[in-house]
C-alpha cells in the first residue's frame, strides 16, 4: 500500500528530508529557513507542524511526490 496521505511534520524534519535530496541551507531569518539546490529555492517555515497546504507546495516545488517524501521521512 502506498502512503498518499500527508504526514504532519515540523520544519526541521522537512529540512532533513530536503537535505537528503541535495538541498543546502543558505540562511535563516526568524522562523524561515531558506534552502537551495541550483536555481531552485525553498523557504521552509520552522513551525511545528507546518501547515498542510504549505507542506504540499514545498514537496511539489522540490520535485517530489507525497509518497517519495514520506519514504524519505521514514529513513
Amino acid at each position: 500500500m502506498t502512503e498518499k496521505r500527508l504526514i504532519p511534520v515540523a520544519g526541521k524534519q522537512m529540512v532533513k528530508v530536503f537535505s537528503r535530496i541535495g538541498y543546502q541551507i543558505e540562511r535563516q531569518r526568524g522562523s524561515h529557513i531558506v534552502m537551495s539546490k541550483g536555481d531552485n529555492i525553498l523557504v521552509i517555515p520552522n513551525h511545528n507542524p507546518v501547515a498542510k497546504g504549505t507542506e504540499r507546495e514545498l514537496i511539489k516545488d522540490a520535485g517530489l511526490t507525497v509518497e517519495e517524501f514520506n519514504r524519505l521521512l521514514k529513513k
